[in-house]
C-alpha cells in the first residue's frame, strides 16, 4: 500500500520544511502540495522541499492549465522533476469555476481543455513537436523543449466528475480526487476502468488514489475546528455529488464564503460550518480515522492520502496518521 499526505499552499515556508523532513522521516510515499489562487506557490515550495528530503516523492495537487499554459507545466514538470532526481509527480486538473471567476477565466470545455493539456505536456516532455493542436492550442515549429529530464514524471489527474475520472484512466498515471470518500470509491473505479479499457490499459500501472480530508487530535472540538476551516475555504467549490452525499445545499456555503472573502470574519465562517459539512472528512483519534478508513481498504483501495488539514496541529497530528499508516500495513486486510 501507499500513503501520501496533501497539502494546502497556505501554510509558512518553515511549516513545509517541518512537515516534509517528518513525513520522509516516518515513511510516507508521496507529499503533494496545492497551487489554489492568491497563497503560496507550490512549484517555488516543492524546489525547496527537494534538498531538504531524501525519499518521499512530491508533488503538485493541482496545477491549472487555465492559469499556467501546458508548455510552462511542461518545463516545471521537468525541472521539478532535475531537481528532485526524478521524485516529482505533476498533478493538473482544470480546478473549480468558482475560484477561475476570481480573475476573470471562464471555465470553457474543462475536459477538452484539460485533455488537450495533457497530451501536450506528455509530448513535450518527450521532446516531441506539435503543430495547432486542439480547440485551445497553436504552437509554431520552434514550440519544443531544449532540454530532457531522463525520468519518467508520473501525470495524475485531479477530479470527482466521471468523465474526467474516465479522462484519467485513458490518458494519465493516476487519478488524484479533492476528495474521495469510501462510497464514492467504487463509482470512481468504474469510472476509470472506463477510460482504461479504451486506452487498453489495466490497473495494475495506474494509481487511484483514496483521497480523505482528515483531522487527528484527541481533542474533538480541536479536530472539528481545523477541519471546518477548511470546509469554509473550499466547500463553495466542492463538487455536486460529494455535496449530494452529505446533503448539503451549495446556497448553505454563500454566508460562510462571504462571512471569510468579504467580512474577513473565520470565526463567524466557522460557525456557520454545520455537522453535515463536517461529513466531508474524518475528524478524531487514532482509532477513529482506523475505523472510519476500513471500508475504504476493503474496497480495494491500496492508495491512501490524508488531506488539509492533517491536525489542529499538523506535525503532531502527522505522527498520529503515521500509525495508522503503519497499522494497515502491517494489517492490510484489517
Amino acid at each position: 500500500m501507499k500513503f501520501s499526505i496533501r497539502l494546502n499552499n497556505d501554510l509558512s515556508i518553515t511549516e513545509y520544511r517541518n512537515i516534509a523532513i517528518q513525513a520522509d522521516s516516518l515513511g510516507f510515499d508521496q507529499l503533494w502540495i496545492s497551487n489554489d489562487l492568491f497563497l503560496r506557490s507550490a512549484p517555488v515550495i516543492l524546489s525547496d522541499l527537494a534538498s531538504k528530503t531524501k525519499n518521499i516523492r512530491l508533488g503538485t495537487c493541482i496545477l491549472n492549465p487555465y492559469t499556467v499554459h501546458p508548455a510552462e507545466i511542461a518545463m516545471l514538470a521537468a525541472t521539478l522533476s532535475e531537481i528532485t532526481n526524478g521524485r516529482f509527480n505533476l498533478g493538473i486538473s482544470c480546478g473549480a469555476s468558482e475560484f477561475l471567476d476570481w480573475i476573470g477565466i471562464p471555465h470553457i470545455k474543462p475536459k477538452t481543455h484539460l485533455e488537450e493539456s495533457v497530451k501536450i505536456i506528455k509530448s513535450l516532455l518527450t521532446g516531441e513537436k506539435i503543430r495547432n493542436y486542439g480547440d485551445f492550442f497553436d504552437f509554431k515549429p520552434e514550440a519544443y523543449m531544449r532540454f530532457k529530464d531522463s525520468h519518467h514524471i508520473p501525470i495524475y489527474i485531479g477530479g470527482v466528475g466521471p468523465n474526467i475520472q474516465s479522462l484519467a484512466g485513458e490518458i494519465a498515471d493516476g487519478l488524484l480526487p479533492l476528495l474521495l470518500p469510501p462510497e464514492t470509491y467504487v463509482n470512481a473505479k468504474e469510472n476509470v476502468s472506463k477510460g482504461l479499457k479504451l486506452a487498453k490499459r489495466t490497473h495494475s500501472n495506474f494509481d487511484l488514489v483514496g483521497s480523505i480530508w482528515v483531522s487527528a487530535s484527541t481533542d474533538i472540538n480541536q479536530a472539528r475546528d481545523a477541519l471546518g476551516e477548511k470546509i469554509a475555504y473550499f466547500g463553495n467549490a466542492m463538487p455536486q455529488d460529494i455535496l449530494d452525499k452529505i446533503k448539503v445545499p451549495r446556497e448553505a456555503f454563500k454566508p460562510i464564503s462571504h462571512a471569510l472573502n468579504h467580512k474577513h470574519d473565520k470565526k463567524l465562517a466557522l460557525s456557520l460550518v454545520t455537522d453535515n459539512m463536517l461529513k466531508v472528512g474524518i475528524t478524531g483519534t487514532e482509532f477513529d480515522i482506523r475505523e472510519k478508513l476500513e471500508p475504504l481498504i476493503h474496497m480495494g483501495a491500496d492508495h491512501i492520502s490524508f488531506g488539509p488539514p492533517l491536525g489542529p496541529n499538523p506535525e503532531e497530528s502527522l505522527n498520529v496518521l503515521a500509525n495508522v499508516k503503519n497499522h494497515f500495513t502491517i494489517n492490510p486486510n484489517t
